[in-house]
């Protein structure tokens, strides 16, 4: 048996989508609140484009920026 299909989203600004679909999940307020830094920073670090026109390769330039400039990928 498939599992159901989320519910079409609601919102249209993107933020919302990710709060929407987080709640939808059920995770908790505080990881609602860090994946939207998370996303608000990746869509800033690339010239506030939307991340439907992004793929793999800006992904992993974010990531390489994370890991080489602010250290924050490399074990402590």
């Amino acid at each position: 048996m498939k599992p159901a299909a989320p519910p079409v989203l609601r919102a249209t600004r993107l933020l919302d989508q990710v709060r929407e679909r987080i709640r939808y999940k059920h995770y908790s307020l505080r990881t609602e609140q860090a994946y939207v830094q998370w996303v608000r920073t990746f869509v800033k670090w690339h010239g506030l484009r939307h991340p439907r026109d992004m793929g793999q390769v800006e992904i992993e330039r974010f990531l390489g920026m994370l890991a080489n400039e602010r250290r924050w990928l490399l074990p402590r």
